[in-house]
């Protein structure tokens, strides 16, 4: 048995919505700098991995706004 959480609850809209601010934001800036200076990983795949986690951070917003979780 799998049980669905209730996305429209109020713990639920506000974890997604940190969620999408952080991979949307944070993501393409924090995580692209923690990748080139602090583990040593080339520039082109840090930004990569930057833009990968900044359309996952706009398909989530797009489906939460879509579902009408958040509006």
């Amino acid at each position: 048995m799998s049980v669905k959480p209730n996305l429209k609850s109020k713990f639920w809209k506000t974890f997604l919505t940190l969620l999408v601010a952080l991979l949307t934001f944070a993501g393409p800036t924090y995580m692209v700098y923690m990748l080139v200076h602090v583990l040593n990983v080339d520039y082109v795949s840090s930004m990569i991995s930057g833009g990968i986690l900044f359309i996952a951070g706009l398909i989530l917003l797009w489906y939460l706004v879509k579902n009408k979780i958040v509006s």
